[in-house]
């Protein structure tokens, strides 16, 4: 996906020698976590929100230097990379370096997000279900397998969850009969974590037809 037309430069950095009353003036005009900050046309990083609205109005952020926050992302930096960015920092402004380190702009949370809300695992239709198992035995080949094996598409597929020696996976599948594929998860040794009200009926008609064998055996 190309990221690049993303970029906006409709915010200047601060240099570095702009006093703190100005630098929370601005904040106070937008509802950006971070804004970039620049030493001589350099990028620097990023000062905080939350850090300049503690800081003495009377100094400059020359005086917190400590407190710039370093982090950024290439223009050619893959999307899903761009949104673990976000996720690390936890900011809704990341700004963008070119391969010379001259800074270019920055992306905004909400657009780049945007990116994967147009993705099929969220605007296709099909199903989404969650399945756990040992870390060691769990594969990604064998998860589209069984899924491919119930002639259906595997929409997307990613770990959510890794709990002592269980690793969760969500995936979002075509349009089908979930019980068939989650049948074929369990006899692979697969747990299902997602509640399913068709795999639900499936399990209760067992139950009850188990529970009838019992009886007439008596």
């Amino acid at each position: 996906m190309e990221t690049s037309l993303y970029i906006i430069h409709d915010i200047d950095p601060f240099d570095i020698n702009t006093l703190l009353v100005d630098v929370k003036e601005v904040f106070n005009q937008l509802t950006y976590s971070h804004i970039p900050v620049t030493k001589d046309g350099v990028f620097m990083g990023c000062v905080s929100e939350t850090d300049a609205h503690c800081f003495d109005i009377q100094k400059s952020l020359s005086d917190y230097t400590y407190a710039i926050e370093p982090f950024y992302v290439r223009e050619n930096t893959n999307w899903l990379d761009i949104i673990e960015a976000f996720a690390k920092q936890a900011s809704n402004i990341m700004p963008v370096l070119s391969d010379t380190n001259m800074y270019l702009g920055y992306f905004e949370l909400a657009d780049i997000m945007s990116l994967f809300n147009n993705t099929p695992f969220l605007n296709e239709t099909g199903a989404i279900m969650v399945v756990e198992k040992g870390s060691r035995e769990f594969s990604f080949s064998e998860i589209c397998q069984i899924v491919e094996s119930n002639n259906t598409k595997v929409l997307g597929v990613f770990v959510s969850e890794v709990s002592g020696e269980k690793t969760q996976t969500t995936l979002k599948v075509g349009f089908t009969e979930i019980s068939a594929i989650a049948q074929t998860f369990r006899r692979y040794g697969y747990d299902i974590v997602s509640s399913h009200e068709e795999d639900k009926w499936t399990d209760n008609l067992k139950e009850r037809s188990d529970y009838l064998d019992k009886y007439l055996n008596i």
